[in-house]
């Protein structure tokens, strides 16, 4: 802009934008959040240049009109037609980082398919049992099975890295994040802040999962914390000089020991909590943020002939992730959302029961004094069961 006002470079720029950070010798140097400045430059249908470093980034979304260059000077002299700018091309596929597979989990048939039902339905998910039991690595194999991401989610997944502070990294394209932060994280770095907003966990975990490691550990403020973006899919950090909204549809997965020792309920009768350390340890995850986990399952120790080096493996991922997407196409195709993301209507719609099955719910919601907010998660959930089994309506085999 500069260079065109003092009448040093005589060329058009109304077709272009122009993003790098500028050295003093010219140089261009790369920058973040090229990919969501390369979206808005192909809807405004103007070219983009860059730092060469960055240009293979803005090429995913722009491509044949993203062009990089390493200096100023070849700026100008692509400006003028002197020497023209390449587009930029975008990073090759990689598959160097693996995808987990389920086929390394043996045994724990009930917490697998809990996972398979979370994954075909959108679920959160909790795990309680005692350590070593599989939890984590149950967890970790969540996104190999969930569908694939549609370009949208592609898109929106990759921006948000692009603006945080790790960057946008181009062997993670098309890839459902997992992201697991320590349990000493604070309630800022969950949900971004800072002085320049920057998007937190629960945004990087955006379209994919969350997982939180012992749970009770938690500060109990950094867990209230995603009460909001659970319901809502959004969270809003707000500061003196800006606000910025991110977005935060994470789909959470959380594990927890039964107790402080962690062996309360296994047969070896190890544990020696007593009942008021149990509760005063349980009672360090709120009722209410309990109430939006849909599914809790028990995961329990297995037996030593399930670990032998010759017992059978698990079922592999890649069919049950083509069972949860067939599930989740069939939801897509009734309500436009997984069964997870039913509004209270949505809800009352198409988790219809039978008048026996109603009135076993309701019996059940005396019982077990339930909230609503907890009965409309049970219809849910037995929604997607029913939909993983193929049935047009829930049977009580899938309400129960």
């Amino acid at each position: 802009g500069i260079l065109k006002a003092s009448g040093q470079l005589k060329a058009e720029l109304e077709e272009y934008e122009f993003a790098g950070e500028l050295g003093l010798d010219g140089s261009l140097r790369p920058i973040t959040g090229v990919l969501p400045l390369a979206l808005q430059s192909r809807a405004s249908g103007r070219r983009l240049i860059v730092p060469s470093a960055s240009a293979p980034e803005g090429a995913l979304v722009h491509p044949q009109a993203c062009f990089g260059a390493g200096h100023l000077l070849e700026v100008c002299a692509h400006l003028t037609g002197t020497a023209s700018l390449n587009p930029a091309e975008p990073p090759p596929p990689s598959d160097a980082v693996p995808v987990a597979d389920l086929v390394d989990v043996k045994g724990q048939q009930p917490a697998k398919r809990a996972l398979e039902i979370a994954a075909a339905g959108g679920h959160s998910l909790l795990f309680v049992g005692p350590p070593g039991t599989g939890k984590t690595m149950l967890a970790a194999r969540l996104p190999g099975i969930l569908p694939p991401m549609t370009e949208a989610e592609r898109l929106e997944t990759a921006a948000v890295a692009s603006v945080s502070d790790l960057g946008f990294q181009p062997q993670l394209w098309g890839r459902r994040p997992l992201r697991a932060p320590h349990h000493s994280s604070s309630d800022v770095a969950l949900i971004g802040g800072g002085a320049r907003p920057r998007p937190g966990e629960i945004s990087l975990a955006h379209n994919g999962v969350l997982f939180l490691d012992e749970l009770p550990e938690w500060q109990r403020q950094a867990l209230e914390v995603l009460r909001e973006p659970l319901e809502s899919g959004a969270v809003t950090v707000s500061r003196a000089a800006r606000q910025c909204t991110f977005p935060a549809r994470f789909q959470l997965v959380a594990a927890m020991n039964p107790c402080p020792c962690g062996w309360a309920g296994d047969v070896s009768g190890r544990c020696h909590c007593g009942a008021d350390a149990i509760h005063r340890y349980r009672a360090r995850v709120s009722g209410p943020l309990l109430d939006r986990i849909d599914l809790h399952v028990d995961v329990r120790r297995l037996p030593a002939q399930l670990l032998r080096p010759d017992a059978p493996d698990g079922e592999p991922s890649a069919p049950i992730r083509a069972r949860v997407q067939a599930a989740r196409e069939r939801q897509l195709a009734r309500a436009g959302v997984p069964n997870a993301r039913l509004d209270h209507a949505g809800t009352l719609e198409t988790c219809r029961l039978a008048p026996p099955d109603q009135l076993l719910l309701e019996r059940a919601i005396e019982s077990l004094q339930l909230s609503a907010r907890a009965m409309h998660r049970i219809l849910r959930v037995a929604r997607t069961i029913a939909d993983l089994a193929g049935n047009g309506t829930i049977a009580t085999a899938h309400l129960t």
